[in-house]
């Protein structure tokens, strides 16, 4: 189930009695965690909603909650948040839990108490005799990054539903600048419907003026400068970046990070993998395995790999050395055309 449906569950003010939100995206967390306070009216938040993490809380104390009857309410909102101990993970942690007890409880969960576990992972460890039975009794809530589609279309409704349309062409150029990052594109609309009020339109230059570019998506266009040997164009956009202050090692670590995204694709992409396979392979967004896809396809692997070493003895220097980032980046380019011409 993803957040909409449990908007349209919990607005017919039957819910269940456990929930499991499960994902690494921040905002659907956030969307999912507002959805499940508005179950518990203002006045009654302080003595029936709770919530508890995990790293600092023991298990008991927020299960003692659960079992507890709601204080002059209908019903209790017991939260919990960063339950490490559903995963595979060797946490270092001093907390001790019973996780025995929490099992029991899902067996025989409290009828007027609605338990919530928001486990920011991409998994549970599902050999787990808790998970598998928190599996069998708790609606699962998807929290995971969406897809660049999804994302596009979660937008259009927001926006369409705060009585807004786009400009044809800035929603591309919102994905492009976020990235497709919901939780990016989500927190620019607030001052993008504000900057288009009159009009109750989002334009493209209010999204060029107001969304400032990723820095993945501004070295996405000084990689591309540079596998065209452009290096007028590359020099001006590394002149950019550290015109916005970022660090010459940081731009190096991110140029070095999208070639070898570049060499990664290009190979697993001759061994038959599918764009989202390739996104669940390498563990990155698919929106910028797609990049990559559009990337690959005009360059060798002999190409990429030559800037990918050349971009790898720039660290070095960086780190070793007292030359000038810029006088160092351009030198990389020189030699890189000598060697690729």
């Amino acid at each position: 189930m993803d957040v909409t449906a449990l908007k349209k569950q919990l607005n017919q003010n039957a819910p269940a009695n456990v929930y499991l939100v499960l994902g690494t995206q921040d905002i659907l967390r956030q969307q999912a965690r507002h959805l499940f306070n508005q179950l518990i009216p203002a006045d009654q938040q302080v003595m029936n909603v709770g919530s508890y993490d995990m790293e600092v809380t023991p298990l008991a104390v927020a299960l003692d909650d659960a079992v507890s009857a709601p204080f002059f309410g209908e019903r209790r909102l017991v939260i919990i948040t960063k339950p490490y101990f559903l995963t595979g993970e060797q946490a270092n942690h001093k907390i001790e839990h019973d996780v025995d007890s929490l099992l029991e409880y899902l067996m025989h969960p409290q009828p007027e108490t609605v338990l919530v576990l928001f486990a920011p992972y991409e998994k549970l460890d599902g050999r787990k005799k808790v998970v598998k039975q928190l599996k069998q009794v708790a609606v699962e809530i998807s929290a995971a990054p969406l897809s660049e589609k999804q994302a596009r279309q979660n937008v259009l409704q927001q926006v369409k539903h705060d009585g807004y349309e786009f400009e044809s062409w800035a929603i591309d150029e919102l994905v492009q600048r976020t990235n497709a990052d919901y939780g990016l594109m989500v927190n620019s609309i607030n001052k993008l419907e504000l900057f288009g009020f009159q009009a109750k339109q989002i334009t493209t230059a209010g999204v060029v003026g107001l969304v400032p570019q990723s820095l993945d998506q501004n070295v996405f266009d000084l990689v591309n400068a540079v596998l065209k040997h452009d290096q007028e164009k590359a020099v001006q956009h590394y002149q950019d970046l550290i015109g916005s202050a970022e660090q010459p090692l940081r731009i190096n670590a991110v140029l070095v990070g999208q070639f070898r995204l570049l060499i990664q694709v290009k190979v697993l992409t001759h061994h038959g993998l599918s764009q989202g396979g390739l996104a669940q392979a390498l563990k990155v967004h698919p929106y910028r395995v797609k990049l990559a896809l559009q990337t690959v396809r005009s360059f060798s692997l002999s190409v990429l790999q030559q800037a990918f070493l050349g971009l790898v003895e720039v660290e070095q220097q960086l780190k070793t050395t007292q030359r000038e980032p810029q006088l160092l980046f351009e030198l990389f380019m020189l030699k890189y055309d000598r060697e690729v011409s």
